[in-house]
């Protein structure tokens, strides 16, 4: 499995802003998540549904800059930028590392997220 090809495709599609199609393509159906907000998911369907959600409430994208990805063995570290308006008019602005841990099908089993 070339994790690199892999986490780089990932990416791509979250940096066009397509967050939940890239879940439903790279999450195994029993990834967790976890984040510096202690929120955290149990399965893909669970991502899936808060990744709908979350996406649902953004008005306007103003941005997503994929700055680098990074990868060791089986787990990748890419840091992005993000920037929405949201539909009640606040605005969220996230610069973070997602960590994502890959089984060998080629699929995340973990992805933690990182203030940075």
């Amino acid at each position: 499995m070339d994790i690199k090809n892999l986490a780089t495709d990932m990416d791509s599609i979250v940096a066009q802003g397509a967050i939940v199609e890239a879940v439903e393509k790279y999450f195994a159906e029993d990834a967790n998540t976890s984040d510096y907000n202690q929120v955290t998911t149990t399965g893909k369907e669970q991502m899936v549904e808060k990744m709908t959600g979350f996406a649902g409430a953004i008005a306007q994208v103003n941005g997503i800059q994929l700055h680098r990805t990074l990868v060791d063995g089986n787990v990748s570290a890419s840091e992005f930028t993000f920037d929405f308006l949201m539909k009640d008019n606040s605005r969220v602005y996230w610069h973070e590392i997602i960590r994502r841990i890959w089984n060998d099908e080629g699929k995340v089993v973990h992805e933690e997220y990182f203030n940075a």
